[in-house]
Parts: structure tokens; sequence; C-alpha cells
């Protein structure tokens, strides 16, 4: 299987701050592969380094097969970019933006094919600083999308957008998607990921804690829901909830307890709730809280780490 972009021992740091902690990454042709994890985890530095924008202090990175020391000019006419932040001039129009950026490639859809694409038609007089937010990250993807790009980085795309505005964004990426084009995505949104990725890549501080498709990661938490619960009170006045017992109820893969909140995975919810009932029941324990999930990636993320995703 062809692959787009490969990455070894990357490593990169900003003094005593390690950014990106020699990571190592393949990236198949035609997949969405996504960067997941809560903000200061090394997907920026990692996504810029793959760009050309950063260099690294150590480790090799080839994008379609080619280094930017020495095909720099050919990369930059075969990918696509979407920073974190995109700052345009906000005097000029819709239809001006795109009209530069477009000038910039040697192949590509015409202007009013890209304004189309992203549904920007009513628009295209408007200067951009008369757009809303959404509307903007509309237009920064018609920027890296203009030259017809063979890889597309996505950073962040969807970030203080309302959830309107995140779908449409959403909707142009499986787009490209179809078309059989190559995506590296990064997000701290979970769902996100799950609906647009193939593969996942989950990074913490700089490394790489777990690889695989959304479905297998889920899986890897060995259970196909998660029950959470808090206790307002014991009978002998200390509020504790004996974890052996817990984790002792057939049906339950694992219990943790963080901050008074108790989690199970379980593969049965049906039969899983009625015996942690009747366990809590007889530890003469009563909830304040108690509500289910199915597992999603914040759950491995949780696991792998003992933390949120959007912690900062």
């Amino acid at each position: 299987m062809d692959v787009s972009l490969a990455v070894r021992g990357l490593r990169k740091a900003y003094g005593d701050v390690v950014a990106v902690d020699g990571i190592d990454l393949e990236v198949r042709a035609g997949e969405c592969f996504g960067l997941l994890g809560p903000n200061g985890a090394g997907k920026t530095t990692t996504i810029e380094i793959c760009e050309g924008l950063l260099e690294p202090d150590a480790g090799s990175v080839e994008v379609l097969g080619l280094r930017w020391a020495r095909n720099g000019a050919e990369l930059r006419q075969r990918l696509g970019v979407q920073l974190q932040e995109t700052q345009l001039s906000e005097k000029l129009t819709v239809e001006e933006v795109l009209r530069l950026f477009r000038s910039f490639y040697r192949r590509g859809p015409s202007v009013a094919q890209v304004i189309g694409m992203v549904q920007l038609e009513e628009k295209r007089k408007a200067r951009v600083g008369q757009l809303s937010g959404g509307q903007k990250q509309r237009l920064a993807m018609a920027c890296a999308l203009v030259g017809e790009p063979d890889l597309l980085f996505l950073d962040e795309p969807t970030t203080g957008l309302d959830p309107q505005a995140r779908r449409q964004l959403w909707d142009l990426i499986e787009h490209f998607k179809t078309a059989g084009r190559t995506i590296i995505l990064t997000t701290h949104y979970m769902e996100e990921a799950e609906r647009l990725c193939d593969r996942v890549a989950i990074m913490d501080h700089g490394r790489v804690l777990a690889l695989g498709s959304p479905q297998q990661l889920i899986a890897s938490v060995g259970g196909e829901h998660i029950v959470e619960f808090a206790i307002s009170g014991h009978e002998s006045g200390d509020g504790a909830a004996d974890a052996a017992l817990l984790s002792a109820i057939p049906g339950v893969h694992s219990h943790r307890s963080d901050a008074g909140l108790h989690q199970l995975s379980v593969r049965e919810l049906h039969i899983a709730v009625p015996r942690i009932f009747a366990e809590l029941t007889r530890q003469g324990l009563h909830l304040s809280e108690f509500r289910t999930h199915s597992a999603t990636l914040e759950d491995v993320f949780m696991r792998l780490t003992g933390r949120n995703l959007r912690d900062e």
C-alpha cells in the first residue's frame, strides 16, 4: 500500500520543553488520519514539521515520497494546508483571495468551482472582514483546496466554531475524502475524529500513546459501554465504595475512580447495571449521580492518561 507520509524518530524541543518526543507515524494514501490529543500534546508541532514550516531537531519526514530539503518546490504544489489560525487581508473579497491563492499553483479547479465547493457563492463579493467565523473557516479550506492537493493538512479546522459551522466543514472534509485524497487532521474533538478518521494516533506530551482505527481504540477500553456514578453517602459515613468488589461484578471489565466519580467499563449494559445496583445496595451506598454512555475515544484517552482530552 502506498504511503503518503512517513515519520521516523521525530523530535522537537523548545529549550527544556520537549514538544515532540521521538514519534513514528505512517499515513497510507487515501486515508483520513487523525492526530488526537489535548492542547499542548504536540499535534501542531508535528504537523508543522510535516508541512515544512519547522525544522525537526532529529528524525526524518517523507511526504509523498519526497523530502523538504530536496523537493520543497514540488511538495508545495502538491499539498494543501489549513493552519490552526488563518490570517487573511480583511479588505479583500472572497473571490480576490481565492484568485490570489489559485495563482500559486500550476493546476487546480477554477475560482468559481472552489467557491461553489465551499458554498460561499452568496459571499463571492463580500470582504473577508464581513464573514462569520464559520465562513472564514470555509474560505481557509478553499485556499487549501484550490491547488487540487494530493495531501491535505488540516490543523484543528473546527476549533471555536458553532455546531452547525463545524458540521458544514465536516461535510467538506468528507467530500474531499470520497475523492480518494489523503487527509491529515489534528483535533481535540473526539467526535470529530470518530466521524472523519480511518485511523487515529492519540498523542500526549509529544508521544503517541495509541494508534489504530477509532473502533479498535474504543474496543481496547474493554467494554462497549461506560457506567459512571457518584456516591452520596455510606452507612459508616465515609462514602467509600469497595473497588475490588465492583471490579468483580460479572460483566464489568474495569473500574477507576477520580475525584469521587466511579467509572466502570462494561460489555452488556442491561445485565451489568442491575448487578451494579445490587452491589451498591449491598454495600449500603446511595447514589448522587448515575449515567451511562457508549465508549468513545475520550474514554480511551482517559484510560491512558487519567485525564480528559480537553484538560489543559
